[in-house]
């Protein structure tokens, strides 16, 4: 289990809500959080940086936000953020600095660490991505089960209960995830691990690792 704790997957010196952070043990605990971290992050913000543009919405003035692009409240957008063409920020979102959003990507109770990529078609909603991971080309995060029923999380041979009905994924910091993956609810991926194209994940893929399909994980070599 420990391997599934936010200090194994996250570099808090890398978001600006690392406090909501340090008060849980597992990162899909902060998914509950994440609106009331915003409106309590929001109004502290530095006005000489950052502009309040609408009801709970506070944009960085170095941010980047194309005229298409609609975002919702509650949100932070740090700065050097990039928000692209038609990008959808649809509430309790915070886009860390340096990250993109890219054209017609969706957002829904969200945390970017800094320098995350969305850039191209991808839904992330009800899930965190740790610094520096990117999804590819029409990669999304599934955050609710067919069948309605709450998330377990599939860790080896344990199921973990969550206790959460809308979940989708956990990037570790470095993670790459490859064009047209579904990430299924209850995903995590551990640190500097890769995901191939096309693949449909479920549960827990470990640090340093190549996922290449269901049942085939291999270890990244190290020379």
């Amino acid at each position: 289990m420990d391997r599934l704790k936010i200090k194994s997957l996250l570099n808090l010196n890398e978001t600006i809500s690392a406090d909501v952070f340090e008060r849980c043990t597992y990162p899909w605990e902060v998914l509950p959080l994440i609106k009331n971290e915003i409106l309590r992050i929001g109004p502290t913000l530095d006005k000489e940086e950052y502009n309040q543009i609408g009801e709970n919405i506070w944009v960085a003035k170095s941010a980047k936000v194309a005229p298409s692009a609609s975002i919702n409240g509650p949100a932070i957008i740090c700065k050097n953020a990039e928000i692209r063409h038609c990008a959808f920020i649809r509430g309790n979102a915070i886009v860390g600095e340096g990250a993109v959003v890219g054209n017609s990507t969706e957002l829904k109770n969200v945390i970017l660490f800094n320098y995350v990529q969305v850039p191209h078609f991808n839904y992330v909603g009800d899930s965190i991505l740790g610094c520096r991971s990117h999804m590819g080309a029409g990669s999304i995060t599934s955050n609710v089960k067919s069948d309605k029923t709450l998330v377990k999380l599939a860790y080896g041979d344990d199921r973990i209960e969550t206790g959460l009905k809308k979940f989708g994924a956990i990037l570790g910091d470095n993670v790459e995830v490859g064009c047209n993956t579904v990430l299924n609810p209850g995903s995590v991926v551990g640190r500097n691990s890769n995901i191939y194209p096309l693949s449909m994940v479920r549960g827990y893929v470990p640090a340093n690792s190549i996922y290449k399909k269901a049942g085939e994980i291999v270890s990244k070599r190290t020379s």
